[in-house]
């Protein structure tokens, strides 16, 4: 169903970090209508959780895959969340 509600958690490895991932992700949240949160990680690694429609959630985990241009990414682990509703906006944390 490519309207039901989804919730998706990513682990985003590579050169993720000072190279404006967490902004890229903003802006394709904001772009897509999606909610969530983006950080990074201690280890090198940026996590994200998105919610919204299932369709969007999915562009939003292709635009992850591919990245802002000075980044590499390796890798993008995803985990499948119940939906939470919440506030309508992107936070980078």
């Amino acid at each position: 169903m490519p309207d039901s509600l989804t919730r998706r958690r990513f682990i985003v490895r590579g050169r993720v970090q000072g190279v404006g991932f967490r902004w890229f992700a903003r802006h394709w949240a904001g772009k897509l209508g999606l909610r969530g949160w983006a950080i990074n990680r201690e280890d090198g690694t940026m996590e994200a959780e998105a919610e919204g429609r299932r369709r969007d959630v999915e562009e939003f985990a292709r635009q992850l895959r591919a990245g802002p241009s000075a980044a590499c990414v390796e890798e993008v682990e995803t985990t499948a969340l119940e939906p939470e509703g919440g506030p309508p906006f992107f936070d980078i944390l």
